[in-house]
């Protein structure tokens, strides 16, 4: 199963990159419909690192989805773009039940102090996945939504 997007963001490239890297951002463009808490000693860094980091996830702050591992690699290629893949895997609860999990960010340069965001995830649940997708499909459009809406606030910190 695939969920894509494809953005253009009202900040810098470089702001974009910056706040894909910013696990506060993480967490505001996931919220309220599920929160984030990081299980790693120390809490959230100030950045994501490249490497795993595990964190348990629940919906709307109250129903326990599950643990995950975000085992993240950032690369950056010609011409600008940077890349941000996150090929963790659940560990526990409604998480664990994920067998396949690629989530791809991308920024680039749109022209004139916007962003391109190009987002895609590959999930694969076994046979739920058809059951699966349209939630997924939905929490996408959401994060959608809050990027575009929280992008203008990125270069202003």
């Amino acid at each position: 199963m695939r969920v894509l997007l494809k953005l253009v963001l009202d900040c810098d490239p470089l702001d974009a990159w910056q706040a894909l890297r910013d696990p506060k951002v993480f967490r505001q463009a996931s919220g309220p419909f599920t929160t984030v808490r990081s299980l790693e000693p120390g809490g959230f860094a100030q950045t994501w690192a490249p490497g795993e980091h595990r964190v348990a996830v629940s919906a709307l702050g109250i129903v326990p989805i599950g643990t995950q591992v975000i085992d993240l690699e950032m690369t950056e290629r010609s011409g600008g773009i940077h890349v941000l893949r996150d090929s963790g895997h659940g560990e526990s609860g409604l998480l664990g039940m994920v067998t396949k999990w690629e989530h791809t960010m991308a920024v680039s340069s749109a022209g004139r102090g916007k962003t391109l965001y190009r987002d895609r995830l590959v999930i694969d649940v076994g046979p739920l996945t058809v059951f699966a997708w349209p939630m997924f499909w939905l929490f996408w459009q959401w994060r959608a939504a809050r990027m575009r809406q929280l992008a203008p606030t990125w270069g202003n910190k």
